[in-house]
């Protein structure tokens, strides 16, 4: 396999290979037996223009920057995963710029002419020749169309998609090696983690991916009046080339101008964070990008997103766990924390959970009696993630991508206000959204879901058994194995399958009355449904059920 990408993409992987190398990275070629494969000369291998009192971390970002784009943009991905990357690393993989010189005007009219079938003169009245935007992927520039309307055209740089293929490939090939020759490489799972950013960049070299989540978040907050989100303009949209709403403001860094503007920055660090919360917590769906440049303050004072490639979808349970970690940073309550990222992510079996108790402790010791005011968020979500990071927990992508937003966002609401915290915004979310699990509707339906599961695993735990022991009486077990008093294992399997699927169907109906009874005192509601005492007689009903149960275990003398 490797001589086959050897040979296909032989002069880009030997120039990967001797920048490696001019990085200081070189051993990496060198130990692996890279550079025999490529033939490289052993002079290219040795070459290091790097100083060698350089940290292997910037080193590494030394390397994406003069791999070109496919590498900074795959950094830049990377820096968002602090939860599988080590501290050190992301910080240098941060500072990576996404400064790439424009291709031609003349060029990115004829990549959009081609890819929509259309006229540029025919369709925009104005096509404005200097890029507002340019970046590793592709460039943007602002256009009129003849019904006066102001639009931005995304267009992809030329063969762009071919040559990240190729690079994505020579690194995973690389990646793979490495886990080969070296043990930190296979304890970091390094062709896993550059699989995982190479999806996610895949994902966002397809416009028809963004534009569907500009749309989805545009109408969810179409009826906002603090906010604007981009209108795509579909007929003039596809892979390639995405067209949108221009959006004239300035950025928030810009705050001496916004003042100019007699726009309160205090007002705007609420609407921010309102916005960022009011997606991760009521959609489950969230603009993963938010840095200064992404977020714009009209004149008329409304705040404005743009470039959506980066977005973060959160299942329920997602949701659920990161508000029971939101509360238990603000009580500071460890277990609460821990027992959250056991359910998110995917402890390894080595790791004694007790460590990672005493380690929540810790973390608890550091933020105690500290004003909720003063906590500082992005504080708290790398060390959450160096925990995580320490015992090899891989916690969902989408997971790391909201702990990144919410650092990001409280490094923006810094910018606008000194004194704004976004733990107050925050903090009303989580405990509506914990306190919808409790909702005595929501708690009834999800219960029944619970039980009709219940009852359909006890069925098939019936049947299966009852082939097991129709088997025994049969003697047509694979085991071939003879059995004496088959009829007595049967009838007993029988009782055991009985009282089982009892006992199941009694926990189902005393959890159904616990969540009624909690839901109930939570919300101040009744009991009475429908002019029946729905919880009473359920409470009496699971008593007798268990008084019965507990009956006939002491009555058969096998307790």
């Amino acid at each position: 396999m490797l001589l086959k990408k050897q040979i296909k993409y032989l002069n880009r992987f030997r120039e990967i290979a001797v920048l490696f190398s001019k990085s200081g990275l070189g051993f990496i070629i060198e130990e692996s037996g890279l550079d025999r494969i490529l033939s490289l000369p052993r002079r290219l291998i040795t070459k290091q223009t790097v100083s060698d009192e350089k940290t292997f971390a910037e080193r590494i970002r030394i390397f994406l920057e003069e791999a070109g784009p496919t590498f900074i943009k795959l950094g830049q991905i990377a820096s968002t995963r602090g939860d599988i990357i080590p501290d050190n690393i992301i910080s240098e993989l941060e500072k990576l710029q996404n400064h790439v010189p424009p291709f031609e005007t003349e060029v990115a009219k004829s990549l959009i002419e081609e890819s929509l079938d259309i006229k540029i003169d025919e369709v925009f009245s104005i096509f404005e020749d200097e890029p507002i935007g340019s970046a590793s992927i592709g460039q943007v520039h602002r256009a009129v169309l003849h019904d006066g309307r102001v639009v931005a055209i995304k267009v992809q740089r030329p063969d762009i998609e071919k040559q990240v293929r190729a690079d994505l490939e020579i690194l995973r090939t690389i990646a793979q090696t490495a886990e080969n020759h070296f043990g930190w490489a296979e304890q970091y799972q390094v062709t896993s983690i550059v699989d995982e950013l190479a999806n996610a960049m895949i994902d966002e070299m397809d416009y028809m991916i963004e534009a569907r989540s500009m749309e989805r978040l545009r109408k969810a907050f179409k009826d906002d009046p603090n906010t604007a989100f981009p209108e795509c303009i579909l007929q003039l949209t596809n892979k390639t080339v995405l067209t949108m709403d221009y959006l004239d403001g300035v950025s928030i860094r810009d705050t001496e101008v916004i003042e100019d503007l007699n726009i309160s920055t205090e007002k705007l660090a609420e609407i921010l964070s309102k916005t960022i919360f009011t997606q991760i917590f009521n959609l489950g769906f969230f603009h993963a990008d938010i840095h200064p440049g992404n977020i714009i303050v009209l004149r008329d004072g409304r705040l404005g997103f743009i470039d959506f490639g980066m977005v973060g979808t959160l299942t329920n349970d997602l949701r659920y766990n990161f508000g029971n970690i939101l509360i238990g940073m603000m009580q500071r309550d460890s277990t609460k924390v821990v027992r959250s990222i056991i359910r998110m992510g995917v402890v390894p079996d080595v790791v004694d959970v007790n460590d990672l108790y005493r380690e929540a402790e810790i973390l608890q010791d550091k933020y105690y009696d500290i004003p909720l005011a003063q906590l500082n968020f992005s504080d708290a979500v790398d060390d959450l993630f160096s925990i995580t990071n320490h015992y090899h927990i891989r916690l969902p992508k989408d997971f790391t991508l909201l702990g990144k937003t919410l650092i990001t966002l409280e490094g923006n609401i810094e910018l606008l206000s000194k004194t704004f915290s976004i733990i107050d915004v925050a903090e009303p979310f989580g405990k509506k959204l914990v306190l919808e699990r409790f909702n005595p509707k929501r708690f009834v339906e999800t219960k029944m879901v619970d039980w009709v599961e219940i009852q359909e695993d006890a069925a098939n735990a019936a049947q299966n058994l009852h082939q097991f022991t129709k088997g025994l009486k049969n003697r047509e077990l694979p085991i071939r194995v003879k059995v004496d008093g088959r009829k007595e294992i049967s009838k007993h399997a029988d009782k055991i399958i009985n009282r089982l699927s009892f006992s199941l169907v009694l926990l189902s109906l005393s959890i159904l009355m616990v969540g009624l009874i909690i839901g109930a005192s939570i919300l101040g509601e009744g009991s009475i449904l429908f002019k029946f005492p729905i919880i009473e007689i359920g409470s009496v009903l699971a008593v007798f059920m268990f008084l019965w149960l507990i009956y006939s275990i002491f009555k058969t003398g096998r307790l």
